[in-house]
């Protein structure tokens, strides 16, 4: 398994890391079961934030409560704090929920500028407090904006960026590595499997080796997904010609513009779940299964037609999406599909 280095941090990884956003769907038992897991699977880099919900108090009950556990692992959250005392309000929350006395890296969480010395806002000079007071160790920036992303590495003020990295990604964004890499800022790659509509783990985990520089945090959920990642430490994917030839394909079928599913449009004032119903069109093709046809989803796809096109959704939209409009495109083909139109094949949907 490939170690990563995170730039100028020194935090050094298996190039396989958790992503605990999910865990907050899970109970306090299953959440601490798969923490453990991981951790004994060889997993020594955790992400989590403070908006993931009870996230940070589940992986302190697992983990970094236990001290001869949190001096192996390096542990990260997050703020979208947007005053200075919000955000030593929160190092105190999420300190107290991670049952620790420091974080080895502390993020501002989807960013939508730049905070710098000087700016006025003195968000940043608060992070150097933190960091001069010992309860972080250093400083990075998630965002989710390419040019916020640039403009952040340029600055040389942040230690790390993470950003939406995979096998669907653009060539600048496959820039964007290489920049950090030049600039010595560590890369986290969130969204390596695109908000689920990549459904081949080993594609996924091959194409990430192929960058020295990229940290994937993967999102889970369960102990089979655990397991499936956790494999990869035993007998880590190659990049293939095969598999090569599958991502070329993969490529042209998401060609354009696509919901991941992240959330931050959300909520919307008509009660409409954007979140899947954007992409529901992908999720029937890519994530095959029957509970997108129950009587849920068919009220909630039905939910569209609600919708006033005030366009909240599409400001707060990190990939800059027309989202009012593919909520359309989405109705139009989940109508199709229930009147028999459009043949949906794959898993147990047809």
């Amino acid at each position: 398994m490939k170690e990563i280095v995170l730039g100028s941090t020194g935090i050094k990884s298996p190039q396989n890391a958790f992503g605990a956003l999910p865990i907050q769907r899970d109970d306090f038992d299953t959440a601490v079961k798969i923490l453990v897991r991981a951790y004994e699977g060889g997993m020594t880099f955790f992400d989590t934030a403070r908006l993931y919900s009870d996230s940070e108090e589940k992986l302190g009950l697992a983990l970094t409560g236990n001290p001869q556990i949190r001096k192996n692992i390096y542990v990260a959250s997050k703020t979208m704090a947007k005053t200075p005392e919000e955000i030593r309000q929160q190092i105190k929350t999420t300190l107290t929920n991670l049952k620790t006395d420091y974080l080895d890296l502390y993020q501002f969480h989807c960013a939508d500028k730049v905070y710098a010395p000087g700016d006025g806002t003195g968000m940043y000079e608060v992070m150097l407090e933190l960091k001069e007071q010992g309860l972080i160790r250093h400083i990075g920036i998630t965002a989710h904006k390419i040019g916020i992303a640039e403009e952040a590495v340029k600055s040389g003020l942040y230690e790390t960026l993470q950003f939406p990295f995979s096998y669907l990604s653009s060539q600048r964004e496959i820039e964007l590595v290489a920049l950090c890499k030049e600039r010595n800022v560590g890369f986290i790659a969130m969204k390596a499997l695109a908000g689920g509509l990549i459904n081949n783990s080993k594609a996924a985990f091959a194409f990430i080796s192929k960058f020295d520089n990229v940290l994937p945090i993967w999102g889970i959920q369960k102990m089979t997904e655990l397991e499936e990642w956790l494999s990869y430490f035993e007998q880590p994917a190659q990049y293939t010609q095969e598999i090569d030839s599958f991502i070329k394909e993969e490529q042209a079928a998401l060609n354009g513009e696509f919901c991941r599913g992240c959330g931050y449009c959300m909520p919307c004032p008509q009660g409409i779940v954007i979140n899947n119903c954007a992409r529901m069109s992908l999720m029937l093709r890519r994530a095959p299964s029957q509970a997108w046809l129950n009587d849920y989803w068919r009220k909630a796809m039905a939910d569209i037609e609600k919708c006033t096109g005030c366009g909240k959704c599409k400001t707060k939209c990190p990939y800059e999406l027309d989202t009012p409009e593919l909520l359309k495109k989405n109705l139009a083909d989940y109508k199709d599909v229930l009147a028999g139109k459009v043949k949906v094949e794959g898993g147990d949907v047809l």
